[in-house]
Parts: C-alpha cells; sequence; structure tokens
C-alpha cells in the first residue's frame, strides 16, 4: 500500500511532462474547441431538456438548434468579400 502513492506521482510527473509536447497540444486544440461548442449547445441553448417527447422529435429540435447556433455564429463575422460590381445599364 505504500507504494501506490509513489506509483501515482510518476504518473502525474509522466503525464505533465508529455502535455508539454507539442503533439498533445495539438491533440488537446482540436478537444477544447469540441468541448466548446458542446458546453455551448448545452448549456448556452438549454440542450440538457428536451421540449418534446420521442426520440425523433427531440432529434428534429437538436438539429434546428445546431442550424441556428451556426446561423448566428456565420452573422456574426465580418464579410469575405467585397459586394460585386454594379451591372452595366440595360438597353431599356
Amino acid at each position: 500500500m505504500g507504494s501506490a502513492p509513489r506509483e501515482l506521482r510518476d504518473l502525474q510527473l509522466r503525464v505533465r511532462a508529455e502535455q508539454q509536447t507539442p503533439e498533445w497540444k495539438a491533440r488537446y486544440a482540436v478537444r477544447s474547441g469540441v468541448e466548446g461548442t458542446v458546453n455551448e449547445f448545452a448549456h448556452g441553448h438549454g440542450m440538457r431538456r428536451c421540449r418534446y417527447r420521442g426520440q425523433s422529435k427531440a432529434h428534429v429540435q437538436h438539429v434546428l438548434t445546431a442550424i441556428a447556433i451556426n446561423i448566428e455564429r456565420l452573422s456574426g463575422l465580418p464579410p469575405t468579400e467585397k459586394a460585386p460590381p454594379s451591372r452595366r445599364p440595360t438597353a431599356f
């Protein structure tokens, strides 16, 4: 039983050293983005509780909420292109 704390400490030191590598940081960056999105979905938009009964209706609610979140995110982005040039006047 005396070796368990030492093993735990050695494991913690090894994991902490691994967390300093660029490979680990790249993997964690992806996970961090996903976790943030899931957290926003669950807490920011009330997806912990469903308004409807039944799996198909709950699925529709989740899909529509995800679409609304994506539209909300896209609307906050700056425009990427200039407006298209105006058309030449027609003959009429």
